[in-house]
């Protein structure tokens, strides 16, 4: 239940949580786009020439579902990243693992969350795993 993310901030590799909410979409769009080597390819990809998705393109589809839900701040995919760490530490999980899966190399990055939070800690769950996809 994890995902491999090659290249991404800072250029780093690391491991993160794949939701079980998510897994069942993942399987149905894998059965319809057969993607070559990625699992979400940018357009034009193919078998002898594997294409990942720009920053530009996968800003695009952020503010194309920012605007489809009405949402009137400015979010950016940083934003994203940094919501997703603080409802972690918001819902009891130990920084370590954040640090972790943020992929930072030192805790003195990770420790900005903090700051931030002041709901208690009591369990370890994922903030995307609440989410009602059954719609």
């Amino acid at each position: 239940m994890q995902i491999r993310i090659e290249g991404g901030k800072g250029k780093k590799d690391r491991y993160t949580i794949l939701l079980k909410k998510i897994l069942e979409l993942l399987r149905i769009y894998f059965k319809e786009f057969n993607p070559n080597y990625y699992l979400f390819e940018g357009q034009g990809s193919s078998k002898e020439k594997p294409l990942t998705y720009s920053e530009r393109s996968i800003s695009a589809i952020l503010a194309k579902a920012v605007g489809q839900a009405g949402i009137q701040k400015h979010i950016t995919v940083h934003t994203l990243r940094h919501s997703f760490a603080t409802h972690l530490l918001e819902n009891g999980t130990d920084l370590r693992y954040i640090q972790s899966l943020l992929g930072h190399g030192s805790s003195k990055t990770t420790e900005i969350y903090i700051h931030i939070t002041t709901k208690g800690f009591d369990q370890i769950v994922s903030p995307l795993d609440r989410l009602n996809l059954d719609d």
